[in-house]
């Protein structure tokens, strides 16, 4: 396994499920600090990189390396979350009884109980962290509410609330503005790219607006591999990407 700069290292990386090859030899490089969008029509492969990523499946070859020299073939989902790598799914998954504040408690990182997290409501420095998050994720109004009572959008914010309370070097978010309002998609942009700003971002959207408001290098994805790379203007310019994906 080689040594690396980047934070995330794809090199080579292939997997089959009954004989379709869902990630065939894909490559893909993203640095400390740098937030990347994904796109590709359904079936090109994004779930599964995301699920090679996180350690929910192992791939057949190629080299998956984290920060620089940590082999992700060779942990579980559990070791790779507490290595600093957080994803977000698309169907928000928030404590709806707690409070928005509780649902943060819950999640940060520490070696708390569960039950008794609920109980506790921290010393100095967590307060100030949970402040800080939910000043992040537009929530410091509804800190009291309960999280049934928030929108679908804050729902999604909350729920990326409860990963940066974990602290990842990076964070996986899964087509997060799928079922928003136009302001809140607006929203969600600005509030990745402050999240961007010290750490790294690895955003999976079918939303061609959103990514634009991301303003940031894109990878198509096809069949299992990388189709195109770079901005959106040129990725979008690709008469392969435009054929597969944009021209549909």
């Amino acid at each position: 396994m080689r040594e690396t700069a980047a934070l995330l290292y794809l090199d080579g990386v292939s997997v089959s499920f009954d004989g379709f090859k869902a990630i065939n030899n894909l490559s893909l490089t993203l640095n400390p600090g740098e937030m990347r969008a994904v796109i590709g029509p359904n079936g090109a492969g994004k779930t599964t990189m995301m699920d090679i990523i996180t350690g929910k499946t192992r791939p057949d070859e190629g080299e998956v390396v984290f920060d620089g020299a940590v082999d992700l073939t060779r942990h579980d989902e559990s070791d790779i979350a507490a290595l600093g790598i957080g994803r977000k799914f698309q169907k928000p998954t928030v404590f709806d009884s707690l409070t928005v504040e509780d649902n943060l408690l819950l999640a940060l990182k520490s070696d708390r109980r569960a039950f008794r997290a609920l109980f506790w409501r921290g010393d100095g420095a967590d307060q100030q962290r949970i402040d800080d998050i939910l000043a992040t994720v537009r929530l410091t109004a509804r800190r009291n509410d309960d999280a049934a009572n928030l929108s679908h959008g804050q729902k999604q914010w909350l729920e990326i609330g409860m990963l940066l309370a974990q602290d990842p070097k990076l964070l996986l978010v899964d087509e997060p503005v799928a079922g928003m309002t136009d302001a809140e998609t607006a929203e969600t942009a600005h509030l990745l790219k402050e999240i961007a700003k010290t750490r790294s971002v690895l955003v999976v959207e079918h939303d061609m607006g959103f990514v634009r408001e991301l303003g940031v290098k894109v990878t198509c994805l096809h069949e299992g591999s990388v189709l195109s790379e770079g901005t959106l203007d040129h990725v979008s310019a690709d008469p392969r990407v435009i054929d597969v994906y944009l021209g549909r």
